[in-house]
């Protein structure tokens, strides 16, 4: 009996992940205590990081959430962190937290137009290379203004149900009966080749909608989680955000998109392609008969839904409330004007952002080991004993190859924090400011009052001091946000965008593999990452 209830226990801890990846986490649990009674807390807190890292890149294994929500709470009990730190971490991020679960949950209900828009862009385009460059921008467009996951989420419906619509045409089967599109066992001779093709055809276009979310993403404050964060420090709004990255971001949009155009156009890296006929053929079949099932009724909630899209642009743009309440107005306005009036409907809109959420107060805790156990202070004195354009380029590099391999949303909150936090030390250095260094930052980044109206208050010779300092501070910031939102492409470990893709339903019948994506990546790292670095360097 108790053997028994040992091997349940066993099973149940981690559920399915492989029994490795469960024994080197219950390694990792044994040893922190361990090490912080032998070696120290600044030494175990480096291997907590490590620890914490692993549960990231193996995703695929295991979300991250249960791996690293243990190594956190053990943090916390060990002493490398205390909870009212998590909690003062979770506080000054409250405007990231509320995005996550209003501005996501807003783009669900309407992701009917969405997938309108790019099924149109899939059917009624002929020209491979026009339908790569229309998916990259789109996807670049709408993540500038919504949320990438649920930008991807749509292009991945739209995929997944042309794809599930001729893999049944090619297995002899209707829509109304079992089937596992995985398998192409029953699949006709004379559609098999055809249905490769496709497939390959639809690697490409998910990755470049996906790299297109990245390039929208980097641009605006709502682009991607860590953005809102950065945002949140400086004291930036949705417009000076876009103008303060503009020398970076434009610069990779450009190279990105010509990128696409030139994969496509030479057949680089797997791209290139086509769709065969036959299935283009069938596919606007189904789109037309989807359109004219449509009625007149789903034809208004498209109308509600594009109006929406409107009312949030301008809402973003003009700043007209915090980011997650203009998510809620978009919640309410689209559950209001097209009948979602069962809490049933209305429940699974907050699925997506849910998890994440959690995982992101759990990066929190491991941020508070940071700050707590000053892990980062010989990093941070290194690269900021740089000056100018080399110090900017040497933070772009070490968020960009940390991102690689990790989140670039912890990245980013570790290094926007630290940095903030040596500035604020700096300004604490200048005489005769006649507050703390902290507390004059906080009038500084303060959106809501004129930077120059602060520096008149103080002594000439240290305003001029104070404004250098926030103006290296800004371009700093920059070279984070870029950092970690550009060369992060290169693995899904990186991207949530990426990440969501790979783990999607729709990876597996498309073959689409860790390795695969990695390679299909490659062209747009190697030109996107080298372009970011220039621009950092050259044009901030």
């Amino acid at each position: 009996m108790a053997q028994n209830l040992t091997q349940a226990l066993g099973r149940n801890f981690l559920g399915s992940a492989p029994n490795w990846y469960k024994l080197t986490i219950l390694a990792f649990l044994v040893l922190n205590p361990i090490l912080i009674h032998t070696v120290g807390p600044f030494v175990t807190g480096w291997v907590l990081i490590g620890e914490f890292i692993f549960t990231l890149a193996m995703a695929l294994k295991c979300y991250p959430l249960p791996a690293g929500g243990l190594l956190a709470i053990q943090a916390v009990v060990i002493g490398l962190t205390s909870t009212e730190t998590v909690y003062k971490e979770s506080l000054a991020n409250f405007e990231v937290i509320l995005l996550l679960i209003f501005m996501v949950a807003g783009i669900y209900f309407m992701k009917d137009f969405l997938q309108f828009a790019f099924t149109r862009i899939l059917t009624k385009v002929r020209s491979k290379i026009v339908i790569s460059l229309l998916f990259s921008f789109a996807g670049a467009f709408l993540s500038a203004f919504l949320d990438a996951l649920t930008v991807t989420a749509v292009i991945i419906a739209v995929a997944y149900g042309f794809y599930n619509v001729y893999h049944r045409f090619a297995s002899g089967k209707t829509m109304h009966c079992d089937h596992d599109l995985c398998s192409d066992k029953i699949v006709k001779d004379t559609q098999r080749e055809e249905l490769q093709q496709f497939r390959g055809f639809l690697r490409n276009l998910m990755m470049h909608g996906a790299v297109g979310t990245a390039l929208g993403g980097v641009c605006t404050i709502v682009g991607e989680p860590q953005n809102l964060l950065i945002g949140a420090e400086m004291g930036w709004h949705f417009m000076p955000f876009f103008f303060k990255v503009v020398p970076v971001s434009m610069p990779v949009l450009a190279v990105g998109l010509l990128t696409c155009l030139t994969v496509e156009k030479f057949k680089l890296f797997g791209y290139g392609v086509e769709m065969p006929g036959n299935i283009r053929s069938h596919l606007l079949e189904t789109a037309n008969k989807m359109e004219k099932e449509r009625g007149v009724r789903g034809r208004a909630k498209l109308v509600i839904q594009a109006a929406i899209g409107i009312w949030l642009i301008i809402a973003l743009a003009f700043h007209l409330a915090a980011v997650g309440v203009i998510g809620l107005s978009v919640i309410v306005l689209a559950t209001a004007l097209n009948g979602f009036i069962d809490e049933h409907q209305i429940g699974p809109a907050f699925e997506e952002a849910l998890p994440f959420t959690a995982l992101l107060v759990v990066f929190f805790a491991i941020v508070g080991v940071i700050h707590d156990q000053h892990l980062f202070a010989p990093v941070m004195d290194f690269v900021l004993a740089m000056e100018g354009h080399a110090q900017l380029a040497a933070y772009y590099i070490a968020n960009g190859v940390l991102s690689m391999i990790s989140d670039n949303v912890f990245v980013a909150t570790v290094y926007i924090s630290e940095t903030k936090m040596h500035f604020e030390e700096m300004l604490h250095a200048l005489p005769g400011i006649g507050m703390t260094g902290e507390a004059l930052m906080a009038k500084l980044t303060d959106p809501d009052v004129p930077r120059a109206d602060v520096l008149a208050t103080l002594p000439q010779a240290v305003a001029v001091q104070a404004e250098t300092l926030m103006q290296q501070f800004e371009k700093l910031a920059v070279s984070i946000n870029t950092g970690t939102n550009i060369p992060s492409i290169a693995t899904p470990n990186g991207q949530a965008a990426f990440l969501f893709l790979l783990t999607s339903t729709l990876a597996p019948v498309i073959r689409l593999s860790y390795g695969r994506m990695v390679m299909l990546a490659l062209p747009y790292t190697v030109t996107m990452s080298l372009t970011g670095l220039a621009a950092t360097y050259y044009f901030l």
